[in-house]
């Protein structure tokens, strides 16, 4: 069993185990002792989001890189995507970003990505992880002239603009486009506004004022509803939701409609399908995505692969396939043309590039998607025993696939992040699907709630 990663990097409540400041020093040692790969001097890039917790994980995982004999350089707050796109233009040997991405302020996480802006495969976490908790990097200890240095890389925000921008169209503007833009008081809240600004949009920035609290609080892509608002009141063409570190997206429509990761991988998806772009004519999204999202691919003539939850997941069934497009109904969306993970930045400038060549609002748009019904509940848990190993819970399961019959989906599983038993069942009948989610769930609280 894994001690301290999850489905993405370390995460958990800061200065409490594993997000203290001793096991991000041991953390910070580990990932230097296997990124060494060489004679030459060796750099780790690290970044953060804004919490109030940034300022001590960063100061220890720098600590703890220097004395590997492994040198830092320190980009601030920026986007998720733009540490592994730094860490690639920089030619570092690693990079490492402080967030704990949607999660409430008091929360933190590490998150890895290798020299090539990848997020770290399971086999290279657990050989961090072996070595952190067994001791064994507690005895290699360089000395004099073999110690890191730390530098702070003041540019980096500009780099990072400049490659979103270099992924819209040439021929392409956002001149009378107005865009209520909502940055969750997170990694964002610089670069985006500068971007989308640049390239000609009218921008109504909000949540741009980070104290280290407020990150994610009633805002950004898990809370649209204040931008729901404010589009209607500002009358904007859309409204762009990210989430504290950037990596997610949601929309809001003209009409304050709210347009999520499945509507977005319809609109890009049979856009880059028409134009023979679509790698394959595959799409590779994941277990939550909706049933009508692979009957309208299906419809086209592309397909839709389904991975386990969880964008690392999602872009290692991209690369193992050679696909370059896919995403998840929370917001991460992969265009592999452009970037290495997530990015809602880069995202919302392709949604954009579609309606500036279609001449066609984002509610037309999002049209061109048939959903199912689908029900997700979540329901908070003290631990996370396997389910399949709960009888009347496993009895409740079966009992609900065979009573849909092959029309409709049933998927129980845990929250990789969070204490979180998630219920989410699909099918033809609002009300059928209602009333077996509601009986999953009470046999979930009955047994381990």
């Amino acid at each position: 069993m894994k001690k301290l990663f999850g489905t993405d990097g370390v995460r958990g409540v800061a200065n409490q185990y594993p997000l203290t400041s001793e096991m991000a020093l041991s953390i910070g040692r580990a990932t230097a002792y296997i990124f060494k790969n060489g004679k030459h001097r060796h750099r780790i890039l690290i970044g953060k989001d804004t919490r109030l917790s940034g300022y001590m994980i960063e100061q220890a995982l720098a600590s703890g890189i220097c004395s590997m004999g492994v040198d830092v350089l320190l980009v601030g707050p920026l986007p998720t995507p733009a540490i592994a796109f730094l860490t690639m233009s920089m030619r570092a040997d690693a990079g490492i970003m402080i967030s704990a991405s949607h999660n409430p302020y008091q929360d933190n996480g590490i998150k890895i990505f290798s020299r090539d802006g990848f997020k770290l495969p399971d086999a290279e976490e657990e050989r961090i992880e072996e070595l952190v908790v067994s001791g064994k990097i507690d005895s290699l200890r360089p000395t004099a002239s073999a110690i890191g240095k730390a530098f702070r890389v003041d540019d980096a925000g500009g780099r990072y603009i400049v490659h979103c921008k270099d992924t819209f169209p040439n021929d392409l503007t956002l001149d009378g486009i107005k865009i209520v833009l909502d940055c969750a008081h997170g990694a964002a809240y610089k670069v985006a506004p500068i971007i989308f600004r640049e390239l000609g949009a009218e921008v109504v920035p909000t949540c741009v004022d980070p104290n280290g609290e407020n990150i994610n609080k009633s805002c950004g892509a898990l809370h649209p509803e204040q931008l729901s608002k404010t589009v209607v009141r500002k009358k904007a063409d859309l409204g762009i939701a990210l989430d504290g570190d950037a990596d997610r997206v949601v929309f809001v429509d003209e009409n304050g409609e709210t347009v999520d990761g499945d509507s977005i991988m319809a609109i890009c998806g049979l856009e880059l399908l028409e134009h023979r772009k679509l790698k394959r004519k595959t799409l590779v999204s994941t277990v939550m995505s909706n049933m009508g999202l692979e009957l309208l691919f299906k419809k086209h003539g592309g397909r839709m692969l389904r991975t386990r939850v969880g964008d690392r997941y999602v872009v290692e069934e991209m690369r193992a396939g050679g696909y370059n497009f896919g995403g998840e109904q929370s917001g991460h969306l992969i265009f592999m043309d452009h970037s290495t993970t997530g990015d809602g930045i880069i995202s919302a400038l392709q949604v954009l590039s579609v309606m500036m060549r279609s001449k066609r609002k984002l509610s037309e748009l999002s049209m061109i998607l048939t959903r199912l019904p689908q029900i997700l509940i979540n329901l908070t848990v003290h631990e996370k025993p396997n389910l399949d190993e709960i009888g009347p819970v496993k009895a409740a399961i079966e009992k609900a696939e065979k009573r849909l019959k092959g029309k409709g989906r049933v998927l129980v599983r845990y929250s990789g992040t969070e204490m979180l038993a998630r219920v989410m069942v699909e099918g033809q009948s609002k009300k059928e699907i209602e009333e077996i989610a509601k009986e999953i769930a009470e046999r979930i609280r009955h047994e381990i709630g």
